[in-house]
């Protein structure tokens, strides 16, 4: 029987840490083929699952020993095999699954970057371009679009997992109107639209993104008669005007995007208008392991970083909005609730 193994000497902690790849690739392969989904309470005979999903029982066996190594998955006495806690994450019906965010973490082009770290470490620039020769998102979209899918699929699912304990967090009693930029789909203003029945939201990302926004928000939908939907890029203009603006885990490209993000928010919203930014942070949190390989891989891709409280809070003042509070949303995501002041100039 495979169990996780705890403590072990440095020597052979570091020997696990640089097959970390075969970890990835093997949570990968069982999200790919569907074992979560076709493991059920119960434990259940590896040549049932290879049946079930597909596949031959001995290498299945040893997919999920593997796995098992990790807490993913439990090998059972008998040789079944036994959902965990972990392993339950990757069904897609699990209300918290991260199914998607396993694929997306372990895409084809992240196989390609992973190697040239160094390079992008010396450089501080991102690999993408010079491995497709087009900035990451033109690439995905155009010749990645199973890619682009699971992108989409996986910010989808992540927004919607944290869309109500925003909403939970965020007092807009005083509000009339809130603007969610860079929004995704409108999990968050959906949110926030039902918690307050008088408010009026907006929705502004790309065309391709909004075009599937959540249907709560869309022509029919219960919340569409407060709702507008704006296709564009925040990073060219905000052609949005709003009591509150709420900016979720968007500034992390470059430090010009992210710049010119801030700098179209408040010429849009002007002097007194409310700036709710949310980012998952490296720094502060216990989520620290996650973060800071995700760090790692926006270097990768975009040239972008995860914030510290430090850098978060130099964006922010360096765009001229003033600080009033900083809270944790939940255990991953910190809000900066800040002000565009009466005395701005400009």
């Amino acid at each position: 029987m495979t169990t996780v193994q705890t403590a072990p000497a440095p020597s052979m902690r570091l020997r696990e840490l640089v097959f970390g790849a075969a970890c990835a690739a093997a949570l990968r392969a069982a999200a790919r083929l569907g074992v979560a989904d076709a493991l059920d309470d119960g434990p259940r005979a590896v040549e049932d699952l290879a049946a079930a999903v597909k596949t031959e029982p001995q290498p299945l066996r040893r997919l999920l020993r593997a796995l098992s190594c990790h807490g993913v998955f439990a090998e059972q006495p008998d040789g079944t095999f036994a959902h965990t806690d972990m392993s339950r994450l990757l069904r897609e019906d699990d209300p918290h699954s991260l199914r998607a965010i396993t694929l997306w973490c372990t895409e084809p082009w992240t196989w390609d970057a992973w190697p040239r770290l160094d390079e992008a470490v010396r450089t501080g620039h991102n690999v993408v371009e010079d491995l497709y020769g087009k900035e990451f998102f033109t690439y995905l979209n155009e010749d990645a679009p199973e890619s682009a899918d699971v992108f989409n699929r996986a910010m989808t699912t992540s927004s919607m997992q944290s869309a109500r304990d925003v909403a939970r967090f965020l007092d807009l009693s005083g509000a009339s109107s809130v603007a969610d930029i860079g929004g995704g789909q409108g999990h968050v203003v959906a949110s926030l639209l039902e918690k307050y029945p008088s408010l009026q939201g907006t929705l502004l990302d790309l065309p391709r993104v909004v075009e599937n926004a959540d249907a709560r928000l869309r022509a029919g939908g219960a919340l569409a008669d407060r709702m507008r939907i704006v296709p564009g890029d925040c990073r060219a203009a905000v052609p949005v005007k709003a009591d509150v603006y709420i900016i979720k885990n968007i500034l992390e490209w470059d430090d010009d995007s992210t710049s010119r993000t801030l700098r179209n928010v408040i010429e849009a919203g002007g002097p007194g208008t409310r700036v709710v930014v949310i980012e998952n942070l490296v720094d502060d949190t216990p989520s620290m392991r996650f973060s800071t390989a995700m760090d790692l891989l926006l270097l990768l891709n975009v040239g972008g970083a995860k914030h510290t409280t430090e850098s978060m809070v130099g964006r922010l003042t360096g765009a001229g909005l003033v600080i009033d509070d900083v809270r944790p949303v939940n255990p991953y995501l910190h809000a900066f609730d800040c002000t565009v002041p009466e005395n701005r100039a400009g």
